[in-house]
């Protein structure tokens, strides 16, 4: 039996960076398909779930956050930008623009441009709140500049708040989460653990 991991992220975090191509990678190894589901992380998701906005943590919270971020970059060998120019942003817009292109373009390509998006805010210093960086970063992937049109329509709107309920009813908490099964993974800290629960099948 194929399985199918519901990956439920928001575009603006850097754990989801950080996890991003690994997660492509160990389901590509594994067989298994990605449905990629950007939601309303701080908007709607952790208003139920008691999570926090970075700005409102403990200062203890926020400068572990740093280190963490730090630890892992140097251990996975990704770049990252600790205290990027664009961030905090609004990540909704980027998250329908990864929707439409699911839509209309697929899971492969949905992925590559979520990828660019990411590495967009945690590399790159781009601001996914910006039409004109999105646009740009569609051209960059090869893909239609009509899923900017694409991405305003009711329909993306519709599976956005959908997905974002999805998450909230599968106890989605946090970012990136990883759901196979029915069996819940937080964090990219995690990605071993799908990795073993893909190879049992």
């Amino acid at each position: 039996m194929t399985l199918s991991v519901d990956y439920y992220f928001a575009p603006n975090s850097p754990w989801t960076y950080l996890g991003h191509q690994r997660l492509a990678e160990i389901a590509r190894a594994a067989g298994a398909t990605i449905n990629v589901l950007p939601v309303d992380l701080g908007g709607k998701v952790f208003p139920v779930s008691g999570g926090l906005p970075l700005s409102k943590r403990a200062p203890q919270r926020q400068a572990y956050r740093l280190i963490e971020l730090k630890r892992f970059s140097e251990y996975l060998g990704q770049p990252i930008v600790l205290q990027p120019k664009f961030f905090p942003v609004n990540a909704d817009d980027a998250a329908k623009l990864i929707i439409a292109v699911d839509m209309h373009d697929g899971c492969d390509a949905a992925m590559r441009i979520a990828g660019r998006i990411l590495r967009g805010v945690w590399v790159d210093e781009r601001n996914i709140a910006d039409a004109r960086d999105l646009a740009k970063m569609l051209e960059e992937e090869g893909l239609p500049a009509r899923r900017l049109d694409d991405s305003m329509s009711q329909a993306v709107h519709v599976r956005y708040e959908q997905d974002t309920q999805r998450a909230i009813d599968a106890g989605v908490f946090g970012a990136p989460s990883y759901v196979i099964d029915g069996e819940l993974f937080w964090g990219q800290d995690r990605l071993d653990f799908v990795q073993r629960r893909l190879a049992r099948g």
